[in-house]
């Protein structure tokens, strides 16, 4: 088998890059030689994976958090769609998010974490698609694996984003913190979701997250019901409402413990489109997309049922 490795460097304060060469010695027992590419910036993961998987490589192992993970499987099915050839995806997280490899309950340790790679045999997942407007104004589209959202999630990941005590402060702690001072500051818009074929829905909403896996947010587990090979998004719409009130109530996220929510409406299907209601500007909702928000709606999301092989 090639094996190739995408590290991100200073995912989660640069925990696993102070600790490579334990990895990098647990990577030689299991796979013997493996081909290894450092990002320098976002974005580079993407380019790296297509790189890695047109010089045949059979996995491509993705070290670091959501963000690295959603880029690597952004570019191998990009790499699949132009050459025919899969490879599969192995994660190693380490980062301010790991949501995905939460849901997936994998270790922590390092070796451990390898291990279950290297044991596994590969299996079918899907992942979606989403097509939006970016910071300049421009048509954008790019796959991701665990959930895209809307609305509070989007300021919410620039915020933590930006923070400087990122990766020195626990993910949920950092995730709850800047959600609740973005929910502060947030002002709910007004959008249009289309599912399917079905009739639209107007709502004056706090956040939409279309998941295709479980958790986000650091933990949060927004879509308790969500499965990765069903082919069906959970479509997850929280409206508007008191902000004390939901501010006090988002503890029952980390356990799945808001289906029936009053401002909670969870739906199923596999495209929606989300659109500003009146003032484009004003409604124009930021997206968020595996932990980044590289845009706004309008968006649409379709799903790609079984589309990538995932090992572990």
């Amino acid at each position: 088998m090639k094996v190739g490795v995408v590290l991100n460097p200073i995912a989660g304060g640069g925990r696993l890059k102070r600790h490579w060469a334990e990895a990098a010695a647990s990577l030689k027992t299991n796979f013997g030689d493996f081909d290894l590419r450092e990002t320098q910036a976002r974005g580079d993961a993407e380019r790296l994976a297509i790189d890695l998987a047109a010089g045949g490589c059979d996995l491509v192992i993705a070290a670091g958090g959501d963000g690295t993970a959603s880029e690597v499987a952004d570019g191998l099915l990009q790499a699949r769609h132009e050459t025919g050839k899969e490879t599969a995806l192995g994660l190693l997280p380490c980062g301010a998010g790991i949501d995905f490899a939460r849901g997936l309950g994998l270790p922590r340790g390092i070796d451990a974490a390898v291990k279950k790679i290297a044991d596994a045999e590969g299996r079918k997942i899907d992942a979606g698609r989403v097509c939006y407007i970016d910071d300049h104004g421009a048509l954008a589209s790019r796959h991701f694996i665990n959930i895209a959202s809307l609305g509070l999630s989007g300021a919410t990941d620039r915020a933590v984003n930006a923070d400087k005590r990122k990766g020195r402060v626990s993910a949920k702690a950092l995730f709850f913190w800047r959600t609740v001072v973005e929910f502060i500051r947030y002002r709910f818009q007004d959008v249009r979701i289309t599912i399917d074929d079905g009739e639209p829905v107007e709502a004056r909403m706090a956040l939409v997250a279309v998941a295709n896996g479980k958790f986000f947010g650091g933990g949060m587990m927004i879509a308790p019901d969500a499965e990765l090979a069903d082919g069906q998004f959970d479509i997850v719409i929280l409206r508007a409402a008191g902000k004390l009130g939901l501010i006090l109530d988002l503890r029952l996220l980390y356990g799945g413990r808001h289906r029936d929510h009053p401002a909670i409406t969870i739906l199923r299907g596999r495209k929606v489109l989300v659109e500003p209601l009146g003032d484009a500007e004003k409604n124009g909702a930021l997206v968020d997309i595996d932990g980044e928000s590289p845009g706004r709606i309008p968006a649409t999301f379709e799903m790609r049922p079984g589309a990538l092989t995932l090992r572990g």
